[in-house]
């Protein structure tokens, strides 16, 4: 099983939903980054559950403790171990849920890969584990500041509840403002109702993350295998949920003719832009200094709270209804996953920059 992600700036991570803890060890955080623990608390925070009504109520505090790699305050260049206890799993939920498969779960494939099937919660599987995603994106994000780098992710679709796709419309420092994440006050507010409305009735929704990274310096990616949006796509589509991805205007762009699309270039004195960005900052899988931005879709949450017709390990047809603490939507707390996967990406892919220069 790779438990990996990157290639000189690495996560590897460890734990299960219902296990002691979750963790993990960054290696390659250059030395000398000022470790700001508040700032790593509060990424966790954002991504914790019992949140907020939209949200599971699973009480979490997702108190991390960094074992490793740092002195008086500043990364030593070694590696950072850290850990996060888990304190309030509530195993007897699944019990009903042993020898069976979870319809649009991993139970089937991973029982059928490993022999095992550990059913408090999905066990790897599950979404908590995503928590030591947040962590080494939080610690790429302190690399990032010094580059002038910022990532802000958002959600802009619930449903059928969306906002326009342009994000340049919107106050994306607003995004922090609601519950659900959604810079625009009145569609946030529809948004909210909706997963609301879902999840009084078992039910659940998927929704849409958009994601944009200012400051990427020119030149990151490369021309063959290694294509930054490729890499981009890899990081979000390992995300639990994820059932898409697209960067630039994505799909939308097949409706437009390439004298509609072409991002015409400009140039000052000093450097050369380009008039428009339909390419999403990347042009052959190399940044090209403009805004990266892209979108990510997710799936309505698998675990729902009415009955569903399955079978078990013996093969027989049954019906089950979940129990336990679960969210109706995803999106809202997937924003920070979001950050913390484009943050390593960039920050490795910047670092692998180096090593070619």
């Amino acid at each position: 099983m790779r438990n990996t992600f990157g290639n000189i700036f690495t996560l590897t991570t460890y734990g299960e939903s219902h296990g002691e803890a979750i963790g993990g060890v960054v290696d390659g955080m250059p030395p000398g980054i000022e470790i700001d623990l508040t700032f790593i608390q509060n990424e966790l925070n954002r991504r914790r559950p019992g949140q907020s009504k939209l949200t599971t109520s699973r009480q979490e505090a997702d108190q991390v403790e960094l074992l490793s790699g740092v002195f008086e305050g500043k990364s030593t260049g070694t590696p950072i171990g850290f850990v996060v206890r888990n304190r309030n799993q509530h195993s007897k939920d699944y019990d009903n849920m042993r020898h069976l498969f979870r319809p649009s779960h991993a139970d089937y494939t991973y029982y059928n890969k490993y022999g095992i099937h550990d059913h408090r919660g999905g066990g790897r599987s599950s979404a908590r584990v995503t928590l030591a995603r947040v962590v080494g994106g939080a610690l790429a994000k302190l690399a990032l500041q010094s580059l002038g780098v910022s990532i802000q992710a958002y959600v802009s679709q619930v449903g059928d509840i969306a906002l326009e796709r342009d994000y340049r419309l919107y106050d994306l420092e607003k995004t922090e403002l609601s519950a659900v994440r959604c810079p625009d006050e009145l569609t946030a507010k529809r948004m909210e109702e909706r997963i609301l409305a879902v999840k009084e009735a078992g039910d659940t929704i998927g929704g849409v993350v958009t994601c944009v990274i200012k400051g990427c310096p020119l030149g990151l990616g490369e021309p063959e295998f290694d294509k930054l949006h490729a890499r981009l796509g890899y990081a979000m589509l390992g995300i639990n949920a994820v059932k898409g991805f697209e960067y630039g205007d994505g799909f939308d762009i097949v409706n437009s003719k390439g004298s509609e699309v072409n991002d015409v270039f400009t140039a000052d004195k000093q450097s050369i832009s380009t008039l428009t960005n339909h390419s999403g900052g990347i042009q052959g899988g190399i940044s090209n200094g403009q805004d990266i931005y892209f979108r990510v879709a997710f799936k309505p949450v698998a675990t729902l709270l009415i009955e569903q017709n399955t079978v078990d390990i013996n093969c027989q047809p049954t019906i089950f209804t979940a129990r336990g603490r679960h969210d109706s939507c995803v999106v809202p707390r997937a924003v920070p996953i979001v950050e913390a996967m484009a943050a390593m990406v960039i920050l490795d892919t910047w670092l692998l920059n180096k090593t070619v220069k």
